[in-house]
């Protein structure tokens, strides 16, 4: 072996590079947790570095600016929602349809647990995305597009077993799924009820389900 050849550490990680590692993703996580609930452009970072116990100073060391920072936040949320989406629609005793409406019902059991305190991240960027930097609107657009096409082949799967009709544009009906339901909780947070969420659940299985 020669001299200059360094031998690989073995064991746990240094103490520090743990710290940063365990700082940085409650960081990641009280974030999601208040943008939830609160607009991105009036959030102050100070709210969430109290929140972790994370002097202000040393934000940077964990992100290069408050945009990176924010970018991370859509990216850890939309795998976030993405397992929970792909969870459901993976359930294969069920029918197509059927786990789709699995989806809405446990999405509705999440936001109960928090009192509609808490909506969709992504929902919330999306309505102050004028006052965000141009590469969050880039950003939620993939994301969306990303759990629209899962929905999309979920209404393949389900078109092919005839429980919608045979001319439906499945990306269009995908689309069309998510801009209503995003809709239903930003409805369910401002009024704290399920209602919107249940109302919007069953009016679009009823309305694309053929019947009999």
């Amino acid at each position: 072996m020669s001299e200059h050849t360094v031998k690989r550490r073995r064991g746990r990680p240094k103490k520090e590079q743990t710290g940063f590692s365990e700082t940085k993703a409650a960081l990641i996580r009280t974030g999601m947790e208040i943008l939830t609930e609160k607009g991105f452009a009036a959030t102050g970072i100070d709210t969430i570095l109290r929140s972790v116990n994370v002097p202000k100073g040393s934000f940077y060391h964990y992100f290069s600016s408050k945009e990176a920072y924010g970018l991370v936040l859509i990216e850890n949320y939309s795998s976030f929602l993405k397992a929970k989406l792909v969870k459901a629609l993976s359930v294969e005793y069920l029918d197509p349809l059927a786990r789709l409406a699995l989806f809405m019902d446990q999405a509705e059991v999440s936001m109960r647990k928090y009192s509609y305190s808490r909506g969709c991240l992504v929902g919330n960027l999306s309505q102050e995305v004028a006052q965000l930097p141009e590469s969050f609107r880039d950003k939620l657009d993939d994301v969306l597009n990303e759990w629209q096409a899962l929905v999309a082949e979920c209404f393949e799967q389900a078109k092919l077993l005839g429980h919608i009709a045979r001319e439906t544009n499945c990306d269009e009906l995908a689309y069309t799924f998510w801009n209503g339901w995003e809709g239903a909780v930003m409805r369910a947070k401002l009024e704290q009820s399920a209602v919107p969420l249940k109302l919007f659940s069953e009016f679009f299985i009823r309305s694309i389900q053929v019947s009999g």
